[in-house]
């Protein structure tokens, strides 16, 4: 049966708000047991595998517990969150952008998994969002890439993060009539390379992965997605301050527990995990990789991704795109 975009904002604002299961005090009261595995849906190197190997670093010496992080990229990030549902154990957790399953409904006739699969316990970071084109290409500012592309129609190749960055760009490209070919990747980390050697002309990722290329001089970055400017980017405009707003996109990362998990034990690792965010070298370590300290607990998150999952359905009927779930 199909589900209409409010039924679907609905659905998910049922599911992540306070949570679906009666606390447990003793199960919450003994763990961890045994480590501790975080299961990450992008490559190393990525803003949400560079927050999640420092959570899991501090995260281990509170909890006495080894916590190790396991890289999963590939398909649209369901290996990741198949594997992260297959173990069924609540010793292993999903760190990674909500953005990457809030589309799987409007993209996938039948998925592995189910929202309530997907148990929020603590909202890390926001991590910075950003645009970026070889500097070869001689490109400034984003209404000048803009109109390159629209002189060019079909002649140039994007690499974009699939999920919500995906949907947003398509969203953006439509609104400002530009056809622009995208070059599917495994791991979009080693997209950043093409970008720079030119053989990719627009790239819209963590700025983490474009960072070291742009220090380099190889690439440009044009503008950042999120509703405020970056602090470690004061000077690099928003997308909506260039004329854009199509592009206005928060990179939303947390941590995810298994359906059965307990409240009240998600609620007590969120208070680890905000603790840990409150230090403030793991915030200055968080900023200097291009992210925005943004810590919640089960309840913020869930409501962020609410909000994120209507953000979702208007850029989804805006394309002509229906719920498939």
């Amino acid at each position: 049966m199909r589900m209409t975009f409010a039924r679907a904002a609905v659905l998910v604002a049922a599911l992540f708000g306070l949570g679906v299961l009666p606390a447990t005090s003793s199960r919450a009261q003994a763990w961890p047991q045994r480590a501790v595995k975080f299961i990450v849906p992008l490559g190393p190197g990525s803003g949400v595998d560079i927050g999640a190997r420092l959570f899991a670093d501090r995260l281990s010496a509170r909890w006495g517990k080894p916590v190790v992080v396991e890289n999963r990229p590939g398909g649209d990030s369901l290996v990741a969150i198949k594997a992260f549902v297959s173990a069924n154990d609540d010793h292993t957790l999903l760190f990674g952008p909500s953005g990457a399953f809030t589309v799987h409904p409007f993209q996938y006739d039948k998925l592995p998994y189910t929202l309530a699969d997907l148990q929020p316990i603590a909202r890390v970071s926001n991590t910075i969002i950003a645009v970026g084109v070889p500097a070869s290409m001689n490109v400034g500012t984003l209404a000048e890439f803009v109109a390159r592309a629209r002189a060019e129609p079909g002649k140039l190749n994007a690499a974009v993060v699939p999920g919500i960055t995906e949907f947003t760009f398509d969203y953006f490209a439509k609104s400002t009539g530009l056809n622009i070919a995208k070059v599917p990747y495994k791991d979009i980390v080693q997209a950043a390379v093409d970008l720079g050697e030119g053989r990719v002309q627009v790239m819209v990722a963590s700025y983490a992965i474009l960072k070291p290329h742009t220090e380099a001089g190889r690439v440009k970055t044009l503008v950042v997605t999120g509703r405020q400017r970056a602090p470690i980017l004061p000077q690099i405009p928003t997308a909506i301050e260039a004329g854009y707003p199509a592009l206005e996109l928060e990179g939303l990362a947390g941590l995810f527990g298994p359906r059965d998990m307990p409240r009240e034990l998600r609620e007590r690792i969120g208070a680890d995990v905000m603790a840990v965010a409150a230090d403030p070298v793991v915030s200055a370590r968080l900023i200097g990789t291009a992210q925005i300290v943004n810590p919640g607990g089960p309840a913020e998150f869930g409501a962020a991704i609410s909000a994120q999952t209507a953000q979702v359905a208007a850029m989804a009927k805006a394309l002509g795109i229906k719920p498939k779930q």
